[in-house]
């Protein structure tokens, strides 16, 4: 019993002190592994802190520091010299972006020696971090600056409008001010700091993958890059179907918004209305399409199954506008009010007032209502551009006419919004029976015109009321010359043309603000202060004039060098003002122009293939200066220069160097007739592009006013470059060329006559 009883106690112990030393010993291995643990990270030559709050607050420091470098670097690459430090420094963050995939490699690398440079740096100067900083606080605050400094088209026009509704409430007012500058650029301050800490593209992805390690977890940025390199990939293009069918122009074709406006008293089913979403169809060719007949042979016939309407010939056939010969389309070069010839009558308006000078003080004129655009057509031969508009209407296809004749011509019409140009630009504007009543409604129309037109232009007049006298025509001069005296325009002559028996009034506008000062009515009212001339895109037009400027450092108070030494110049008025490209402005221009001349002639016109004798018609998608237009001013050919909405507003630029151009928005179709063009330039316009808009329907767009055999030319980011090729060839383009260096690319394209098989019906175009 004895025995039993303890030899069961002494189990128990034996079984407890067996556990305790099982215990000692697990507690000793933790013990053990957890030395050893610390030891590894404890190691001071072998290891540097990597703690996940220090480590990805580095390598975004030293990713912002690269960003940064890349915004000198556009700058300067935009200039010859590219063996600078600036495009060093930047060809160094170009190399890891081009390579984002290998980034998992090589990125515990790239924070070790971030890390360890900042240590270093740290240990020689203690308050190194605050002094940087200071300096990003201080490049912040000139970044801002110029920002100001340089408004964008879109800024100018939303506080234009803001500004003409500011009737309703302020506080409505300062919301919709918010919120559009919030869409147009990021102007706040709440934007400008996460632009500076979160820097974009593929250094965006950097940054992600060096913060989440081994790359588990993946990152919504990748995410997106993937699919839309997935779609851009997988795109299968299609035939649109619509009413006007090759003729078709998404803004103006869209009877779905047509059909819903209230009134079209004032043109409004001629105005802009583009649909929702940018169509991603290519337009058909017409049956028996030909390649186009080469400038100057152009101007006098076109081929007729390229433009196969006659409705023109046969209605304005008497009056020399267009007629029908075999598989031509022929233009006599005769017009309403110069049956007779356009050079003769060009030659009349000189004769007429000799101050005109054609091709030395007058360069760039506006041509309202302008039929076929004979009268544009022939100014070339006086060194005079001039840039045409009519409305798509009854007068079937005339714009489209002038285009394929090589003469620069744009769809529009004088509704309800301003012209898509700045103000104070053209030295004259031209109106030869163009159908529209200047004299109604307070005169808002010709006011509109006042706005566009130069301090110190002409406006010549050439219509009915000028030399007929009916009872009509008598009661609508009496209108106009009350008006045009209240808006102290100085009647300069009034002159008859004998042999086309027709006559013209020509006007010129002041250059001062004396006589507006000195009016005893203030009818037609001047514009508020607050009212920005140069606000084109979208802004309602108002019956007001704007004063002159009188400020000889300012624009418009001094009339421009002669051409062509104009072309050239630097304005004077840039004097006070910061660059685009971050230089003194009248630095940036010369360097700008410089640096186009390089490009033109060592690359465009030798190096790419390009036949130039078919290239009439060209188009700059993104043009700053207008450097690449100044440099192709000696080849037979005219550029449009379009000047984005969301770029700085440098199109008043482009036409004191006696070049023209036009604001718009690519995320939309652009007011012209399919095949229009040929040869498109985009430097750096899709890579900014493709944050607003999806590339495939910019694309749709520049595959539908390209001509066929036309050029496109494309310099961007390599990752752009990437995304374009890929839908060129998706379109069975040629792709003519690519080059790139330090990250940038280069790319060159020919398109095709290939059309899908498949159709696709946009149902805004269907009438």
């Amino acid at each position: 019993m004895a025995m039993g009883k303890y030899s069961r106690v002494d189990g128990k112990k034996s079984s407890g002190y067996g556990l305790t030393i099982t215990i000692v010993l697990i507690v000793s291995l933790c013990l053990v592994g957890a030395w050893m643990f610390m030891s590894s990270w404890s190691a001071p030559t072998e290891s540097i802190d990597f703690s996940a709050s220090e480590t990805s607050k580095d390598v975004e420091t030293s990713t912002k520091s690269d960003f940064k470098s890349e915004e000198v670097d556009r700058g300067s690459k935009t200039f010859p010299d590219e063996k600078n430090e600036e495009t060093e420094v930047a060809t160094e963050s170009n190399e890891e972006k081009t390579d984002p995939e290998k980034s998992g490699e090589d990125n515990s690398g790239e924070k070790t020696e971030s890390v360890g440079e900042k240590k270093e740096f740290d240990d020689k100067n203690g308050d190194g971090d605050r002094k940087d900083g200071e300096g990003e606080k201080d490049t912040e605050s000139e970044s801002d600056e110029s920002k100001q400094k340089e408004k964008t088209q879109l800024e100018e026009s939303s506080e234009e409008n803001k500004s003409q509704e500011s009737n309703g409430t302020e506080e409505n007012a300062g919301e919709s001010e918010e919120n559009t500058e919030k869409k147009s650029g990021g102007e706040t301050e709440e934007s400008t700091e996460k632009k500076d800490v979160f820097p974009a593209g593929d250094q965006a992805e950097i940054t992600k993958e060096s913060s989440t390690g081994s790359g588990a977890w993946s990152t919504q940025l990748v995410e997106s890059q993937n699919e839309k390199k997935a779609q851009v990939s997988s795109i299968k293009w299609k035939v649109c179907n619509v009413t006007a069918g090759p003729d078709y122009i998404p803004c103006l074709d869209n009877w779905q918004a047509i059909r819903k406006l209230h009134s079209t008293k004032h043109y409004e089913h001629r105005e802009r209305h583009c649909p929702e979403e940018a169509p991603r169809c290519l337009v058909s060719l017409p049956e028996g399409y030909k390649r186009s007949i080469k400038w100057p042979k152009s101007r006098e016939k076109i081929w007729y199954t390229n433009i196969p309407h006659t409705k023109l010939a046969e209605v304005k056939g008497h009056q020399n506008w267009v007629k029908m010969s075999g598989e031509y389309l022929t233009f006599p070069g005769g017009g309403t009010q110069f049956k007779n010839g356009a050079l003769h009558y060009i030659d009349f308006l000189q004769e007429s007032y000799p101050d005109i000078a054609w091709g030395n003080r007058t360069r760039v004129i506006l041509d309202v209502g302008c039929g076929v655009a004979s009268f544009g057509g022939y100014l070339f031969d006086r060194d005079v551009l001039a840039l045409s508009f009519a409305p798509k209407d009854e007068h079937e296809a005339q714009v489209q006419f002038a285009l394929e004749r090589g003469i620069p011509a744009m769809s529009n019409v004088m509704g309800t919004k301003r012209l898509p140009f700045p103000g104070s630009v053209f030295d004259l504007i031209h109106c030869a029976r163009c159908r529209v009543p200047w004299h109604i409604e307070g005169g808002k129309l010709l006011l509109e015109l006042n706005r566009a037109l130069r301090p110190g232009g002409f406006f010549v007049w050439s219509a009915t009321p000028v030399y007929r006298k009916t009872e009509e025509d008598v009661g609508i001069w009496k209108a106009m010359s009350k008006l045009t005296k209240a808006m102290c325009w100085k009647l300069m002559t009034i002159k008859k043309d004998e042999l086309n028996e027709v006559g013209a009034a020509i006007y010129q506008k002041p250059m001062s603000n004396e006589c507006y000062n000195e009016r005893s009515q203030n009818e037609p009212p001047l514009c508020k202060d607050s009212d920005d001339q140069n606000a084109a895109w979208n802004v309602p037009l108002e019956a007001c004039m704007h004063k002159v400027t009188e400020d000889s450092s300012k624009r418009g108070a001094v009339w421009p060098e002669r051409w062509p030494q104009r072309v050239e110049t630097v304005p004077q008025w840039l004097d006070s003002q910061e660059g685009v490209y971050g230089k003194p402005a009248q630095e940036d221009f010369t360097a700008d122009h410089e640096r186009w001349k390089t490009i033109v002639s060592k690359s465009y016109l030798n190096g790419m293939g390009i036949d130039w004798s078919y290239v009439r018609n060209v188009m700059d998608m993104r043009a700053v200066y207008g450097g690449f237009a100044a440099a192709l001013k000696d080849l037979k050919l005219w550029v449009m220069n379009v000047v984005p909405i969301d770029s700085p507003d440098t199109l008043p630029i482009i036409y004191e160097r006696g070049l023209f151009g036009i604001y718009h928005d690519w995320c939309e179709s652009f007011s012209t007739y399919p095949r229009t063009y040929d040869l498109l330039h985009a430097d750096h316009l899709f890579s900014s592009l493709k944050k607003r808009c999806n590339l495939v329907g910019v694309m749709a767009e520049v595959d539908r006013i390209l001509r066929p055999e036309g050029t496109f030319i494309v310099r961007d980011d390599m990752e752009t470059i990437g995304e374009i090729e890929k839908m060129v060839k998706s379109m069975k383009w040629n792709v003519r060329m690519t080059h790139s260096k330090d990250g940038e690319g280069l790319l060159s394209v020919q398109k095709s006559w290939w059309r899908p098989e498949e159709v696709e019906t946009i149902q805004s175009a269907i009438a």
